[in-house]
């Protein structure tokens, strides 16, 4: 069936006649845009990230986690070129107005150009991280680039040189639009749009946290912005290039703020963790829903006396793969919590499985939770895409409150372990942090990683484990706050997850690719296996069965054995 099997991330409309979605599970697919039926599909090697329709209509183009971007003719979908020169993800790509050129944007700090038979023209060089969103000036030979490293730049294509740097904040920006007369907006991770004007800048403060996709429409001289607060507001464009805040809405659970589109002049499209894309209608202020389909991918596992445990893209809770509860909402993380467990995701809200009562809402996503012990008491800490550790415990009467939130960074927690007196974390920009519990005290290692760092586990002796996309494990110090080693692994693709066993002798790692690498810290030596085609989304240790569980993307559960030396 042509329908997505992962969550979709970016979505595109041309004319009204077409739209094309990209999804988590390598597919670009071509929809009918009025009767909304599945026309083609293509694929990439590995996550499809974004997709853009030419001004003509003719073409699509894709980019993808595969290190490449993708030429396509419209309505076929047969694969014109394949642009690669890329040494990691290319987040977005870009058509010229008026020539056929396109421009990539890739987390390996580029900005290149390349004509439609996929030949390299140019390559500019001078941001310091991700450039994750690229768009041309008008019709001239100029581009505007922003980037993780909180800036937004523009570029001379012939000569490859940057012009001028517009926004300098520091502030992890993700996306940029430019009107028709050249006014640059720009969303950061703060929930600020940047307004540049002819040089001149103003901040105006939108959303509660990152805004993911800020999109123009020139003709009706309206702009939408989507962030992770679970909000999108429809802006009016002044005559002065400034924003007027129309109306704001709040986004149901099947949608991922990372995309949407202007399809036609009442209805806005957006990407979701379902099968397919979600239509509103501005105008009536009403959603077509119905049509999504859940997908079934699995994003975390964790095996006790109980059994094995799995939550994933629907909200489904499985208990030995059969279903327990449902939440309706993506969750990215399960912990258990005296006789009941914890779960949440992009939604912001943390549930209780047992009673399946909302506990606690963040106004951001929650990607990964811990269990630490404090004065003889078991606390939870959960991690959120804001840099908060948001803290609850178990009162005597079984009840779960949130009793503390520690800020442990300024951008996303991507993973938390403990140990003693420990909370150990890692972040998106690649920061490492031990919070002191009880001293509290906060000791941080912003240079840790090269790239996203994306989970850690506590070994032994206050030592810790951190895997991130610039391919490498590292051990921590936690007595000294200090690297103690750097072990670069057999991966070729961001690395997602992290486990360890019983004895910390051994330490699995997985990708999005599909491949799991186990490192034996005795012998200094990597055990690879290949589980899928799939991203692996988590691991845990299975005590009682003494081998490690790998949760999928595809939906699976694979069972991997340690070879011992």
């Amino acid at each position: 069936m042509m329908r997505h099997q992962s969550p979709i991330s970016g979505i595109a409309s041309d004319h009204h006649l077409y739209i094309a979605t990209a999804g988590y599970d390598n597919r670009i697919i071509l929809w009918n845009g009025i009767d909304h039926s599945p026309i083609a599909m293509g694929h990439h090697d590995h996550l499809a990230n974004q997709c853009e329709f030419s001004p003509c209509g003719q073409y699509l183009v894709t980019s993808s986690s595969d290190y490449t971007a993708r030429l396509w003719s419209v309505p076929e979908m047969k694969l014109i070129s394949i642009m690669t020169d890329h040494q990691d993800d290319v987040e977005s790509a870009t058509f010229h107005p008026t020539l056929p050129l396109i421009a990539t944007a890739s987390r390996d700090h580029y900005v290149r150009v390349f004509d439609f038979n996929g030949k390299l023209l140019k390559k500019c060089i001078g941001h310091t991280a991700d450039v994750i969103s690229v768009q041309w000036i008008k019709e001239s030979a100029q581009l505007i680039s922003s980037s993780d490293d909180g800036t937004v730049r523009v570029w001379d294509m012939h000569s490859e040189n940057q012009i001028a740097q517009l926004n300098d904040t520091g502030v992890e920006t993700d996306t940029i639009a430019i009107s028709h007369e050249g006014v640059v907006y720009a969303g950061d991770d703060t929930g600020h749009i940047h307004i540049i004007i002819n040089n001149n800048k103003q901040s105006v403060s939108a959303h509660q946290s990152g805004i993911k996709k800020i999109v123009y429409h020139p003709a009706r001289k309206k702009m939408i912005s989507v962030a992770y607060d679970r909000k999108a507001i429809l802006w009016d464009i002044l005559s002065n290039g400034k924003i007027q805040r129309l109306t704001e809405f709040t986004l149901p659970n099947i949608i991922w703020a990372r995309s949407c589109a202007f399809h036609n002049d009442n209805e806005i499209i957006f990407a979701t963790f379902g099968d397919t894309y979600a239509l509103y209608n501005h105008k009536t202020q009403s959603w077509q829903l119905d049509h999504i389909n859940d997908t079934h991918g699995i994003n975390t596992i964790s095996a006790d006396e109980d059994g094995i445990w799995t939550i994933g893209d629907a909200g489904l809770l499985k208990k030995n793969e059969k279903a327990e509860k449902e939440f309706s909402s993506l969750c990215n993380f399960l912990i258990r919590c005296g006789d009941t467990r914890l779960t949440g995701g992009q939604s912001g809200e943390i549930f209780d499985t047992v009673s399946q009562e909302i506990i606690y809402k963040h106004y951001s996503p929650l990607n990964c939770a811990t269990q630490f012990i404090h004065q003889n008491e078991v606390y939870i800490a959960i991690g959120t895409y804001t840099g908060e550790a948001l803290i609850f415990k178990q009162g005597v009467s079984g009840k779960i409150t949130h009793v503390d939130t520690w800020q442990l960074h300024h951008n996303a927690i991507k993973g938390l372990a403990s140990q003693n007196h420990l909370l150990f974390s890692v972040c998106a920009t690649g920061a490492v942090a031990w919070h002191d519990i009880q001293g509290n005290a906060l000791h941080t290692h912003q240079d840790a990683h090269d790239k996203i760092a994306n989970g850690c586990v506590a070994l032994s002796n206050n030592q810790f484990a951190s895997i991130s996309r610039d391919l490498t494990l590292r051990i921590w110090d936690g007595n000294q706050f200090s690297l103690s080693s750097k072990i670069d692994t057999p991966h070729t693709h961001s690395i997602k997850c992290i486990a360890t066993d019983d004895s910390h002798r051994y330490i699995a790692t997985a990708s999005y690719n599909g491949l799991m690498a186990i490192y034996d810290l005795k012998n200094t030596a990597w055990q690879v296996k290949r589980l899928t085609h799939r991203g692996i989304s988590a691991i845990c240790y299975d005590k009682t069965r003494h081998l490690f569980l790998a949760s999928s993307y595809d939906g699976m559960i694979y069972t991997v054995e340690v070879t011992t030396c």
